[in-house]
């Protein structure tokens, strides 16, 4: 009995032994189940999760929008949009205004005062209390007047001031022969100016091409003679073209 259990045992070892060489030269081994192998194949292939900057490189990555690119943008530095701009328009600007009236060459051009015109200065009835200046021009080249008279009866110590709303928009310009017009407010016709007085002589002085700069000999036009009313509301106008422009104001 006990020799038939030893035989059925060493039978089945036999037969385990057997299917052991068989599994080995098989190939596929046997599979422990609870066994945690490492993945060398992963290990080796997959990409780890770097910085997107050169392994062992200390400069920092790039975002998405610097990267690949060596251009300006555009926000920053550039080009001079202004550059070769025509200066045309500054010099024209310094040019100043034209000249209306008279002809020729505007080189030759001189400045209208007491020694190439003859000056009237009479009261009219229309506008009341006012009194037109008339500046003809008896030399040989046109002349130009600038600005508004500056009217002085008698000894007075100040200067009328202009009717801002008679500037021309040009300088007056007449040639030989013409004459330009200036209009003058004597005294306010309700009468609220203070000091009137008559005048018994005028002088009428001329301007330079800059505002109160002299423009030559002033002119000494005869009054009337009982001579002329004025009071502090005494104004001039701008030399104008027109006889009728000068009596607007």
């Amino acid at each position: 009995m006990r020799t038939s259990r030893l035989r059925l045992l060493a039978a089945a070892g036999i037969t385990l032994a057997t299917l052991s060489l068989t599994a080995c030269q098989d190939g596929t081994g046997t599979k422990d189940e609870g066994a945690s192998q490492p993945n060398a194949t992963a290990s080796a292939d997959t990409p780890t999760n770097a910085p997107e900057g050169d392994a062992g490189s200390n400069e920092p990555s790039r975002s998405g929008a610097d990267k690949g690119s060596g251009k300006d943008d555009g926000k920053g530095g550039g080009k001079d949009t202004h550059q070769g701009t025509d200066q045309s328009t500054d010099r024209a600007t310094d040019r100043g205004a034209g000249t209306s009236g008279g002809s020729g060459d505007p080189q030759a051009r001189v400045a209208c005062n007491g020694s190439n015109t003859t000056v009237t200065a009479r009261p009219v009835p229309r506008p009341l209390n006012h009194m037109l200046i008339t500046v003809r021009n008896t030399g040989s080249k046109p002349c130009d007047l600038t600005y508004y008279p500056v009217l002085r009866f008698d000894e007075m110590q100040w200067v009328p001031q202009p009717v801002e709303a008679s500037k021309p928009q040009a300088v007056v310009g007449i040639d030989p022969g013409e004459s330009a017009y200036a209009g003058v407010l004597l005294s306010a016709a309700d009468g609220s100016g203070d000091g009137g007085t008559t005048g018994r002589t005028l002088t009428v002085g001329f301007q330079g091409r800059t505002p109160n700069s002299s423009g030559g000999p002033a002119a000494t036009p005869s009054l009337p003679a009982k001579g002329v009313y004025y009071d502090s509301s005494l104004t001039v106008t701008y030399w104008q073209q027109s006889m009728d422009d000068a009596l607007t104001y």
